[in-house]
């Protein structure tokens, strides 16, 4: 931090950030309150996220996962994929959840996007760094990646209990265009379209 200023890098992760990813994921699954993940003890939990974090698919594949970097920390993650690769994507963490013996059954995650557009799964900002335009500046990240898989939308879903992150969604260009049950949580769903890239 510089005279009340915190340099933020957005940049694509890296297997090595995976460890300081998860605690963030952890932050989404604990305000999901999944009946699924009730009796996963929280360690065991990032452990498979970690992994999950760590593959191919998560980074560069299947999907992409941008971070957030300040003072040599990763502060905030987003992540995300075409629509039509979420089923290939939910395959990660239900093999590897599959492996862990503090599971009682492999994760099955519910579908959250019927595809035909660039699915914001995840972003998350540490605690200690909210406030500081950390979520915005991922946001404003995410459509280059959504040019890079040829998306003409991206979307996402945000919890009717969450007003502040749904303010945060309109003032960058997101609508509503519907809702959907996840677990025994309603969501509305909302796009905003993507901006092509001209190159100079």
């Amino acid at each position: 931090m510089i005279g009340g200023f915190i340099l933020i890098t957005i940049r694509e992760a890296q297997p090595d950030d995976a460890g300081q990813i998860a605690p963030l994921i952890g932050l989404i699954f604990d305000e999901m309150q999944l009946e699924e993940l009730e009796d996963v003890p929280e360690p065991d939990l990032e452990q498979v996220i970690t992994m999950a974090y760590r593959t191919r698919s998560y980074l560069s594949g299947d999907a992409t996962t941008v971070v957030a970097e300040a003072d040599g920390q990763v502060v905030g993650v987003a992540f995300g994929y075409p629509g039509e690769n979420e089923e290939r994507v939910d395959e990660v963490l239900r093999r590897l959840s599959d492996k862990s013996a503090a599971f009682n059954a492999p994760f099955e995650a519910e579908s959250e996007t019927d595809g035909g557009e660039w699915y914001l799964d995840s972003i998350a900002v540490s605690p200690d760094y909210q406030g500081h335009g950390i979520g915005k500046r991922l946001l404003a990240a995410l459509p280059a990646y959504a040019n890079r898989d040829r998306e003409q939308v991206m979307g996402l879903i945000v919890d009717f209990d969450n007003p502040d992150a749904m303010a945060l969604y309109q003032r960058v260009g997101f609508e509503v265009v519907g809702t959907r049950m996840v677990g025994d949580h309603q969501y509305y769903h909302m796009q905003r379209p993507v901006r092509k890239v001209v190159a100079a």
